[in-house]
């Protein structure tokens, strides 16, 4: 063991080396590419900003007057050529520039001090053949303006073999006169060798080393740029040396990682000889396990282990000496409030604290052990049963439910018990054990701080549990319920105004199962938010058809605090394509009680997506004014437990005249659920509710059916008339 821990300290050792290396040369070597960028960019920026210069100074020219006075005089080539001369100065940065006619013909041009000529521009077409006159050629880049259209300035920077030019043309501007007329428009034309001297300055300006051109393309893509032949081709590059910043920042962390690296050998020489004293350590503890393998360690009684090796025996004799045994399974309640509350080390204590008061009430010869956690088992073998067993369990539950001192607090708990007897029950173990714990399960939900002897009916409802868990799992998955729909209509009766989704399951064995028979389980076996999400999504798909027709959906308590629920609703929302106005979520006052500060973020949000909120159930739970104050509701529901035996002058009438006063004044929709008669009808017609709902109209029915009533005019009509 000591071996394959020292290897396996000394790969972690290495990997992590080798990493550490990784991530420098990956930091130098981003260093080196952003910088090689940022230099690129340097270039092409002082390659624009040089040509933007001449740019300037060509349109300075081009808008002189003295070059559209030459066309005015009696000599005006003559003319243009002294303009053109008298300008020179202003061609400080060109070697030459001409006045052309579209054709080619120079009509003034100037070469250094001296006028030049048609030849000279000739040679000049040798660069850029797609010059005025030329034989046409690699085009020339036209310059967008101030405004990011084409302008009216062309360069381009053309090598020869020999020579590197740059060539900017500029349209002249319209003349006036006859003789204008005749020549057409005409262009300036200017050039300017690219020297070595120039590149000096520019790699002294810019602070980029080294920029020359070359004749053969350098390897690194961010250390050139092509310069094309007259023909087009790509025969020379603009080089230049990247700065490498990462170099330098490699040789200061070379220091670095030499020093990670012995500080890693001293920590794994240290590790290596903690590890020797822990190995001895180790062979010491086992003999001490060996020992202790069936003792829990906390509360110093028998352990899981030696409970069912206890329990196996007791079994064994159960045959030839014809008594009975009964197995206690003890579960604390609240035990984990008070970890929670003070700490591990107080739920530890009151641990120790269990264990001695268990301890004390069974008589000798009786096993009590934790099981686990917060769980003890007692196997108790003398008394009579099961008589012994309740009275035993009065006793813990007396005892357990005295208060503990814990860390110099008084702490109350409870427990409940579960309890399972051999032989009428079971014979074998894990049988035997198994019962105990369902009827354990039983207390719990019976209230907790209570013991429950195991029943067969017991066995019958979990067996259901089950059985509804699996198949409704499986539904879900298979797309295997259905959806009804009960219409919320105007107060009038006249007018469909929304539906609210009612979920139904037909199990292919058991027929129609009512929601009340699985809604339960679904949210106590975890189905419940997969169920409403089915739900919602089919609701959405199918009401879509339904314009202007408010969508009603059921959220459950447990799936509106689900962390994502907000996030899926949006997502189903997307997904299916439906208005989010249309949706009404209807939500009974449980799901704001237990976290009001998270409850009102999410309704908030769903406010905010413009989902609608409405209030079920009003009336039936805390009713609390501050509810409806602080949420955002935008509907309340009158329970229809109101209506049930309401007379129009008895005490659930004024409650429901009341909550539909209440909601009218604070500016909510007020809808009344399980409407069945005309008399309640023109009730709450008199009190100003605004929906109404119940079998009146019509019970839950198909998307179909709902179909049809919504192509009828009025279609509860013949069903008002005869109430």
């Amino acid at each position: 063991m000591l071996k394959s821990s020292v290897a396996t300290l000394a790969f972690a050792f290495v990997m992590v080396m080798a990493a550490a290396v990784l991530v420098v040369l990956a930091i130098t070597r981003d260093a080196n590419r952003l910088e090689a960028e940022r230099q690129r960019d340097r270039i092409e920026a002082a390659i624009e900003s040089q040509v933007r210069l001449r740019e300037l100074r060509f349109q300075s020219l081009a808008a002189a007057g003295d070059l559209q006075s030459a066309f005015t005089g009696s000599d005006p080539l003559a003319a243009l050529q002294d303009s053109l001369a008298r300008l020179g100065s202003r061609f400080l940065e060109f070697d030459g520039a001409y006045v052309v006619s579209e054709t080619g013909l120079v009509f003034a041009g100037i070469e250094g001090d001296g006028a030049s000529g048609q030849t000279g521009y000739d040679g000049l077409k040798h660069f850029s053949p797609s010059l005025p006159g030329g034989p046409g050629g690699s085009p020339l880049h036209r310059l967008p303006d101030m405004r990011g259209g084409p302008g009216k300035t062309s360069w381009s920077l053309t090598h020869d073999g020999f020579d590197t030019l740059s060539v900017m043309m500029i349209d002249v501007p319209a003349r006036q006169g006859s003789l204008a007329q005749l020549l057409g428009p005409l262009k300036i034309v200017g050039y300017r060798r690219v020297t070595s001297t120039m590149m000096t300055e520019l790699a002294q300006r810019y602070r980029v080393s080294d920029i020359r051109i070359v004749r053969d393309m350098p390897a690194d893509p961010l250390a050139r740029r092509a310069i094309p032949a007259p023909d087009g081709a790509a025969r020379a590059w603009l080089s230049w040396t990247p700065d490498r910043p990462g170099d330098a920042m490699l040789r200061q962390f070379i220091w670095a990682l030499a020093g990670v690296g012995l500080l890693f050998g001293g920590i794994f020489a240290f590790v290596v000889q903690r590890l020797r004293g822990a190995a001895h350590q180790i062979a010491i503890r086992e003999s001490q396990i060996q020992r202790l393998a069936g003792q829990d360690e906390l509360s110093l009684l028998p352990n899981r282990r030696t409970f069912d090796l206890r329990l196996d025996q007791e079994l064994a004799h159960l045959g030839r000496s014809g008594k009975g045994l009964a197995v206690m399974l003890i579960d604390l309640d609240r035990f984990k409030a008070v970890n929670d509350t003070y700490g591990h080390t107080a739920g530890d204590e009151l641990i120790r604290q269990v264990a001695q008061r268990l301890t004390r009430l069974v008589r000798s010869g009786d096993t009590v052990a934790r099981i686990g956690g917060d769980e003890f088992g007692i196997i108790q073998t003398h008394g009579n049963f099961p008589a012994g067993c309740a009275a035993l369990g009065e006793r813990i539950l007396e005892a357990l439910t005295e208060p503990f001192v814990i860390m110099g607090v008084a702490t109350t708990i409870g427990c409940s018990i579960g309890i399972a007897l051999a032989p009428e029950d079971a014979t074998d173990r894990e049988t035997l054990l198994r019962l105990a714990d369902t009827a354990l399960y039983q207390s719990k939900n019976g209230g907790r701080n209570r013991y429950s002897f195991f029943e067969a009916q017991m066995n019958r409802t979990l067996a259901l549990k089950r059985m509804v868990e699996e198949d409704l799992r499986r539904a879900i998955e298979n797309d295997e319920l259905l959806l009804h729909y009960q219409p919320q209509v105007s107060i009038d009766g006249a007018t469909i105004v929304g539906v609210e989704a009612l979920v139904r399951w037909n199990h292919p064995e058991h027929g129609m199962v009512p929601p009340a028979e699985f809604i339960g389980i679904a949210e106590e076996r975890g189905l419940i938010v997969p169920l409403s999400e089915w739900v919602l999504r089919q609701a959405c798909q199918e009401a879509k058809r339904w314009d202007g027709i408010r969508l009603a959906v059921n959220v459950s308590p447990i799936q509106f605090r689900h962390k994502d629920f907000v996030a899926n609703v949006i997502r189903v929302l997307d997904e299916t394509g439906f208005e989010p106005a249309r949706l009404e979520l209807e939500l009974t006052e449980g799901v704001v009680v237990d976290d009001a500060d998270a409850a009102e973020a999410a309704m908030m949000d769903l406010r905010a997506h413009g989902v609608g909120l409405a209030l079920d159930d009003f009336g039936t739970g805390y009713s609390s004014l501050i509810y409806l104050r602080r949420f955002a509701f935008d509907k309340i529901k009158i329970d229809r437990s109101f209506l049930e035996y309401m007379e129009t002058t008895g005490e659930s009438a004024i409650l429901v005249h009341s909550i539909a006063h209440l909601g009218r004044a604070l500016g909510l929709r007020v809808c009344a659920e399980g409407v069945e008669t005309a008399e309640q009808h023109r009730f709450l017609q008199a009190i100003g509710c605004h929906e109404l709902q119940g079998f009146l109209f019509s019970k839950g029915v198909t998307a179909d059916e709902i179909d049809a009533l919504l192509a009828q005019e009025k279609p509860f009509a013949t069903t008002l008339a005869a109430a």
